[in-house]
């Protein structure tokens, strides 16, 4: 009896130790992936080879492969003059055509295409008449498009004049014949509000700091950019275009390709400027959008990873990483919940020790994870542009503060509705954001 009782003891012991192993490694989990993340983009910058975004040459006229700049639009009538003017005036690129594929637009969105194909013979309109979103919209699309590569690029989106040819270096002088696109560097246009400086901070760590880790360690990429992204049109066959019901298309792309050992390259010295959302609303629904759009993709691949990890092998860390970070997402929910509850009956009871030590003990986690982000943050924002962005670092506080709070909060409350969507009630129509003009953000 005495021995069962020990076992039992031992037994207890030992599940406990486990449990707080995994409560502790829930509690890092932000810092060491800031740390991991920083340092692949180190590794990235310094190890890193066929980065050719680094070294471009000029592609003779004559040997530039077709180019078709695919721009799905949904009452878009602020933004898609400005957009498409741009795109024919100012790109170092000479073989290219403009696909506007009109995804039901109920504005003025398709008069103002009819009046600037008077201007432009080789922009070209698809009219959709029923909205069935943006994937449905670039799929129609696709399938008339007269060039081998497809560049995506969103209505209020503005990439960099030599951003074909530096996309096309890739690909020409690329010995791998799996490369299946490249990902361009996000830069914020819209920097009027403290929100949009803020983001210019955010979008240079995620961009700069994960993307680049992600490619170096073993060329596999969470998400491309929807906004600015070229593929080789031949890889989207494969995997039968973009998937309609999902609510991001360029993370279920991304995960689609590296399933049938397609490449996917990044391309940090490619800048596109976009706009980012202006209100707290706005920039709530799309962290909603964004979140439930990446549990809806590991939910897909949850099978694939667990049944044939071997196969699946080349992409187990972005795998696992997406993993974590759900589970983390509902550990700093719940904990947060408990931790608010604790203060409040402890304060009732007047118990102030208790929640002193409770708060210098969360601050204590709190700095650490500070400090990594802030490496983080800073290794990008010097990566970035040669440091040009080190003048939005005063907003870091506020990226910490607000995005790592409002993210795991975006995937809790996500999680029913792509599991809804995994079950095949998903819907891919789209709502254009409210849009402000390109020219008032410069």
């Amino acid at each position: 009896m005495k021995n069962i009782f020990i076992d039992h003891i031992a037994g207890s012991t030992t599940l406990g130790t486990v449990i707080n192993i995994c409560l502790l490694i829930l509690c890092l989990y932000p810092i060491i992936g800031s740390f991991f993340w920083f340092s692949g983009a180190l590794c990235y910058r310094f190890l890193k080879k066929n980065k050719y975004d680094d070294n471009w040459e000029e592609i003779p006229p004559n040997k530039q492969p077709m180019i078709t700049i695919m721009i799905p639009a949904h009452n878009e009538e602020v933004v898609i003059e400005e957009t498409i003017t741009y795109l024919f005036n100012n790109l170092n690129y000479q073989n290219f055509e403009v696909l506007v594929t009109n995804d039901g637009s109920t504005d003025k969105t398709q008069e103002i295409l009819e009046r600037l194909q008077l201007t432009y013979p080789r922009l070209r309109v698809i009219n959709i008449v029923k909205n069935k979103g943006k994937a449905h919209a670039f799929n129609i699309g696709m399938h008339f498009a007269k060039g081998e590569y497809i560049l995506s690029n969103d209505a209020d989106t503005i990439p960099e004049p030599d951003a074909l040819m530096k996309y096309m270096n890739f690909f020409i002088h690329n010995r791998d014949m799996n490369t299946s696109a490249v990902t361009a560097n996000m830069d914020v246009q819209n920097r009027s509000t403290m929100l949009g400086k803020s983001q210019t901070v955010e979008f240079s760590s995620i961009v700069g700091t994960i993307k680049r880790s992600q490619t170096s360690i073993n060329d596999s990429m969470y998400a491309y950019s929807g906004a600015n992204t070229l593929y080789k049109k031949d890889f989207l066959i494969d995997v039968g275009g973009f998937r309609q019901d999902r609510a991001t298309e360029d993370i279920s792309i991304a995960w689609d390709y590296q399933t049938i050992g397609a490449v996917p390259r990044f391309a940090p010295n490619i800048v596109f400027h976009m706009n980012v959302p202006e209100s707290i609303p706005q920039l709530y629904k799309q962290r909603k959008r964004w979140a439930q759009g990446g549990t809806e993709v590991w939910l897909t691949n949850l099978k694939k990873f667990l049944f044939h990890p071997i196969k699946r092998r080349y992409q187990m860390s972005m795998f696992i990483d997406s993993t974590l970070s759900i589970i983390w997402s509902f550990f700093f929910v719940i904990t947060s919940v408990i931790f608010i509850i604790t203060m409040l009956w402890l304060l009732l009871h007047g118990d102030f020790e208790r929640i002193f030590h409770a708060f210098v003990i969360s601050f204590i986690f709190v700095t650490f994870e500070l400090i990594a982000g802030c490496f983080q943050l800073f290794t990008a924002l010097l990566l970035d542009h040669h440091g040009a962005k080190l003048k939005y670092a005063f907003f870091a506080p506020l990226y910490m503060l607000f995005y790592w709070i409002i993210n795991p909060i975006t995937v809790v409350m996500t999680f029913i509705p792509a599991v809804k969507t995994i079950l095949g009630f998903g819907s891919g129509t789209w709502t254009s954001p409210k849009r402000s003009s390109l020219q008032d953000n410069k």
